[in-house]
């Protein structure tokens, strides 16, 4: 059981207090207005409020989850609102998931998963009155990811009668708007980058601009309860209100890039992140059972996923994390110190864009022969050869040209792919995936029906007469896949000014209705 304890000083008109749980002391100095107007509700006297001539000394936050959908800890979610957190957030969405997400307009994630997390979020906003963002809806952050986010939130809302005022912040981007930055040479390419020209915006199924804190700012200072934001930098979510309420953004940023993932930067069990950033440090603490953060844990965090672990590039600047120290509180917190913010005087924002590259049909089956594996490459080839004859002459496509035909063999360098080990001995068996690649979804699927065959009865001189050495996982053998996409934007845009590539309108509810 968690036990809080409160320790409250109180002046003519500040109330400042710490905060115990579970016999640790946090080191909490929460300023708000101690006399309330009449009639206005007790719980939003944990939002944050900068007092008259100064900002707030520190804000707090809970990371309810690393990805909506993979679940939110409810018991331990709970169990943190009793540290008065100003605000909590979740990251939605990521290009991990690679780009068929962006390029189709789906989600990663199944929506009675989503819907699970966001009741869990939206509860404890709705508890204790602070406000919620959600960054990167629906997995890509496009218009069709955003509209099935609020379109949960709309029905969550009113099955528990919810009152709030919801921003929605778009991030996908006008192919027009882009060409005419283009032409301007306001786009530029990262490292690596494809080679792009003035057709790729048009070309694309959709492109995303990433947004820093600002528009997330905007929202919040315009009374947002709720924000559910397009594609947007993950570190920006707990960044903001940080920044927004004067506080270091160096400490802003580096608390953000940490708490974005939740407790995966943590050691053990399952929880929420919860993070304290004040003038001189930051601290983040799990909360949950059996699960700790230590400096190596949240250092190892902190230098992932980046070019240059110590530079790491957002919107508005570069954080720094030279000179940062990571040091143990106690048994489960770790306190950061020293993490800069180099400001930048060419704002940017990342785009990514996903094109159609066109349609996919594969075939999933194994080999155990021994005398086909031990002469599989030269087999294969001899397949490849085959079936491209039969497609040339009975499709009129040319493998290579017009088909891209891929044999993925696993279990002998089907993953270190050009990087295959020298053996003598071969593999015991191995499974094959044939992978069609075509401008249709008919040709894909024929050239896949033109493989069957050769692979399961092509022969190999140490058999005589006919053979099957390959054994199909379905049947019908071929499936098709549909549409698939390639990421083709690693690009940063330089807008005239910084909110002209985000859009943001906002919906009140009273009592789980849209007004």
């Amino acid at each position: 059981m968690s036990i809080c304890t409160k320790i409250v000083h109180v002046s003519a008109d500040m109330c400042m207090e710490t905060i115990q749980i579970d016999d640790v002391i946090w080191p909490a100095l929460t300023l708000w207005k101690f006399k309330r107007p009449p009639g206005v509700d007790r719980r939003r006297d944990v939002r944050p409020q900068s007092r008259e001539g100064g900002s707030m000394n520190e804000v707090r936050f809970i990371a309810a989850t690393g990805a909506l959908g993979v679940g939110v800890n409810a018991a331990a979610l709970d169990r943190a609102l009793a540290l008065r957190p100003h605000f909590i957030a979740a990251d939605a969405g990521s290009t991990d998931p690679g780009p068929f997400a962006l390029g189709g307009g789906v989600p990663a994630f199944s929506r009675a998963a989503v819907k699970r997390d966001l009741t869990a979020i939206m509860a404890a906003r709705d508890k204790v009155g602070i406000p919620a963002l959600i960054g990167s809806a629906g997995t890509a952050g496009g218009d069709p990811h955003v509209d099935w986010v609020v379109d949960i939130v709309r029905e969550i809302a009113g099955e528990f009668g919810q009152s709030f005022r919801l921003a929605v912040i778009r991030s996908e981007q006008d192919p027009a708007y882009l060409e005419g930055l283009y032409a301007e040479g306001r786009i530029r390419p990262l490292d690596p980058a494809p080679e792009i020209d003035a057709g790729t915006f048009r070309r694309s199924e959709r492109i995303v601009g990433m947004m820093g804190v600002e528009p997330l700012q905007a929202a919040l200072a315009a009374g947002a309860d709720m924000v559910v934001a397009g594609r947007c930098s993950d570190s920006a979510l707990y960044a903001a209100m940080p920044i927004a309420e004067g506080l270091p953004e160096g400490l802003a940023w580096h608390a953000g890039k940490v708490a974005e993932c939740g407790t995966m930067s943590c050691i053990g069990g399952r929880g929420v992140l919860t993070g304290v950033i004040t003038a001189d440090a930051a601290v983040l603490r799990p909360v949950g059972d059996n699960i700790r953060a230590t400096p190596l844990s949240i250092a190892a965090h902190s230098l992932y996923e980046a070019a240059d672990p110590f530079l790491q590039k957002e919107s508005s600047g570069t954080l720094d994390l030279t000179a940062s120290t990571y040091e143990a509180l106690d048994e489960t917190a770790v306190r950061i110190r020293g993490s800069a913010f180099q400001p930048t005087d060419e704002y940017t924002v990342k785009l990514e864009g996903a094109e159609r590259v066109g349609f996919q049909t594969i075939m999933i089956g194994g080999i155990r022969d021994p005398f086909i594996l031990q002469r599989l490459d030269t087999w294969l080839e001899e397949i490849r050869t085959y079936v491209g004859d039969l497609a040339e002459r009975l499709l009129g496509v040319t493998l290579g040209r017009d088909v891209k035909l891929v044999f993925h063999v696993y279990g002998d360098n089907g993953v270190t792919v050009g990087r295959k080990p020298v053996s003598a001995t071969p593999p015991r068996e191995v499974g094959i995936v044939v992978e069609a690649t075509a401008p249709t979804q008919e040709i894909a699927t024929d050239v896949v029906k033109l493989t069957r065959q050769p692979f399961l009865h092509h022969g190999v001189p140490e058999w005589m007469g006919a053979i099957t050495g390959f054994a199909c996982l379905h049947n019908p053998a071929q499936l098709e896949r549909g549409a698939v996409y390639r990421f083709n934007l690693n690009h940063v845009a330089i807008p005239r000014t910084k909110d002209e590539m985000f859009r943001t309108a906002f919906h009140t509810f009273r009592d789980g209705v849209a007004q």
